[in-house]
């Protein structure tokens, strides 16, 4: 593996139930019409999260749960569990499996985090949505189809990196995930319009590369 090189997230297990439980749906909090219910585990989280938020843009479904687990993909609970499972409710099957299949999609293809060095043990996540659905933006408190830069690396380079992207840039934090989270990286969603957020993941992106480059540089 070499610097930049796209890492993929997996998808580990996919299900369908498509007339969910009533005591099922009572404990998940479902609204009255949502009848069916998407289940997805994969191996990475954050990339996961923002292929929800897409399918809440392609589908008439609703993230209804979503949660990461402890300690990554490498220690989880068994091996279809991986880093997260995310739950996606709608009205009928229809709309849950054209949920799902956003998701996957865009998990596959766009989800993508990528290596700061050569050897691949420094993984990093500058992405930029132009778009937020209905998931990311209740997260984030802002208006839906605002634009973000959802910025993750581990913990030293993510807060040296978020220093360099918020004064690279006209953004604010609208979400901060102080390092350790649930998988000892730190996360940061910021706000803006769509060029400041896309400037901020740049700036983001080159002060992890930096730091990975010269660890010990002060």
């Amino acid at each position: 593996m070499a610097t930049l090189d796209p890492i993929y997230t997996t998808p580990l297990a996919v299900r369908l139930i498509p007339n969910v439980d009533p005591n099922l749906a009572e404990t998940l909090k479902l609204k009255p019409e949502q009848k069916s219910l998407g289940l997805l585990t994969a191996d990475n989280d954050d990339a996961t999260y923002v292929s929800i938020d897409e399918a809440t843009k392609m589908a008439d479904v609703e993230v209804v749960y979503a949660h990461s687990f402890y300690a990554g993909a490498k220690h989880s609970s068994g091996l279809l569990s991986g880093e997260i499972i995310a739950l996606l409710a709608g009205p009928n099957p229809a709309e849950v499996r054209a949920g799902l299949n956003a998701a996957l999609t865009y998990l596959k293809n766009e989800a993508l985090w990528y290596s700061a060095n050569e050897e691949g043990s420094i993984a990093f996540f500058p992405h930029v949505i132009s778009r937020t659905g209905s998931y990311l933006s209740r997260v984030c408190n802002i208006p839906l189809g605002d634009p973000i830069a959802y910025l993750i690396a581990p913990p030293l380079e993510g807060v040296y990196a978020l220093d360099a992207a918020l004064k690279a840039a006209a953004v604010r934090i609208v979400t901060y995930t102080a390092p350790p989270s649930e998988t000892n990286y730190m996360g940061v969603m910021l706000a803006g319009d769509q060029s400041a957020c896309r400037a901020a993941a740049i700036a983001f992106r080159e002060t992890v590369l930096e730091v990975a480059r010269d660890p010990i540089k002060y």
